[in-house]
């Protein structure tokens, strides 16, 4: 708090009886915003429109692998639409499991089966066994979080760095420790900090000694394709790496086109070895007739290919950009000269991560939300929703417009200032 900091008792009073005003007069105009959440805005929705509109009445709905997708069948999905999604996640078809609409059911889903049933791997169903303990990268997706303490697995957290989750705290804890069976990731803009994995970190999990033989890597690719800049971050074949490692069972890999297309109707994958794919279809066939191919066949035939694809999602980045720099600008004009919060600048996905300073951030989402500005719950981006240093503020950019947006966060910047001068009266 360098400006702060330099203040007296009485200065600093003066300041605060300052932006008292202020936030009162915003309190005033009774706000609604909302950026709890990461949810496209109703212009991205637009942009895929023309699904409504991929099948006509008309047309053939006869596939490749010469069905009619009106009918049962087709457990693991569409040939088609396993070969447009293997190649938007570099694997072979064969090694995909086309899901319904939502990536995190199938999340749910696999780890509910590895409890009654293990995974291909187990000795024994995870339920069975005394205790379960999965790797928790924080700050990160509080969903992920949700499914483990919905479930009873207990959670681990470990630090996030620039490059990936710290693989030395990774490696320690689970080459001594056989109760743990899995860790999240994910790899890509990473949900809420951007960060993307490095070939070393890739490398390093697919290689790692795990005391449990059914260790799993949770590979939540979710923002995969969804770039803010022209030059796209690469991230490393998890499958390949796990293959080559001699661990080729090792990882589960997820992802949908919920925020590429319409979230609530969008296709969900699963991409995982040969042999973890016929054991989990062996098991999906008690589960479910089939998914909805009507709506595989839709997006197959919207997209075409994956270059389509691609210019899609620039579109996208033509909407969302100027949100994020809105953000990012505000921010570094409000705060960027008081050291009382850091923030990073993603190359893509769908949120900003902002840090107080230690033991602000609840206070300062409950200022925000008094305000009429909706934010996610502080510490959500920690396992139990306990951030150990009550700093961490996921900003969810997308959905606002750029008034609306720019309102949000001005309000954010003067409640972060306004808790930030309390917390160092108290301290004085």
């Amino acid at each position: 708090m360098d400006y702060y900091s330099h203040l007296n008792k009485t200065e600093l009073q003066e300041e605060l009886s300052k932006l008292e005003i202020k936030y009162n007069e915003y309190k005033a105009k009774n706000l609604s915003l909302d950026m709890s959440r990461g949810k496209p805005g109703p212009e991205q929705l637009e942009l895929s429109q023309g699904l409504l509109n991929a099948l006509k009445a008309d047309d053939s709905l006869t596939v490749k692998e010469n069905i009619d997708v009106r009918n049962y069948g087709n457990l693991d999905g569409l040939i088609e639409a396993k070969e447009l999604f293997g190649e938007m996640l570099e694997v072979q078809p064969n090694q995909l499991i086309i899901g319904g609409n939502s990536s995190l059911s199938m999340m749910y889903d696999t780890i509910s089966r590895a409890l009654l049933f293990g995974v291909v791997d187990s000795n024994t169903p995870w339920s069975k066994e005394e205790k379960i303990k999965f790797l928790c990268p924080s700050p990160g997706y509080d969903r992920h979080f949700a499914i483990c303490e919905a479930l009873n697995i207990e959670m681990i957290t470990i630090n996030m760095l620039d490059n990936g989750p710290d693989m030395d705290e990774v490696e320690k804890l689970v080459s001594q420790d056989e109760t743990i069976k899995g860790i999240w990731c994910v790899p890509k803009y990473s949900n809420p900090e951007g960060v993307s994995y490095s070939d070393e970190v890739v490398d390093r999990l697919a290689k790692m000694d795990t005391k449990a033989d059914d260790f799993k890597i949770f590979w939540d690719d979710a923002y995969t394709i969804h770039h803010l800049t022209e030059e796209p971050v690469v991230v490393k074949n998890i499958l390949h790496a796990c293959r080559t490692a001699g661990h080729p069972n090792r990882v589960f890999i997820f992802a949908s086109t919920s925020k590429v297309t319409f979230p609530g109707s969008g296709v969900a994958v699963m991409a995982a070895s040969e042999e973890n794919i016929q054991f989990i279809k062996k098991q999906l066939g008690i589960q479910t007739i089939g998914p909805d191919k009507l709506n595989q066949l839709r997006h197959v035939r919207f997209f075409k290919n994956l270059d389509n694809m691609k210019l899609h999602m620039k579109k996208h980045a033509e909407l969302i950009k100027p949100k994020f720099d809105i953000v990012l600008n505000v921010l570094e004009s409000q705060l960027g000269s008081l050291s009382i919060a850091s923030w990073k600048k993603p190359k893509g996905g769908y949120f900003i991560s902002l840090d107080t300073i230690d033991d602000c951030a609840t206070e300062v989402v409950k200022l925000a939300r008094e305000a009429g500005v909706m934010l996610t719950n502080a510490g959500a981006t920690f396992p139990y929703g306990k951030d150990p240093r009550d700093r961490n503020i996921r900003i969810a950019p997308t959905y606002p417009t750029i008034e609306e947006l720019k309102t949000a966060i001005e309000v954010l910047c003067l409640c972060i200032k306004l808790v930030s001068i309390k917390q160092l009266l108290n301290q004085q």
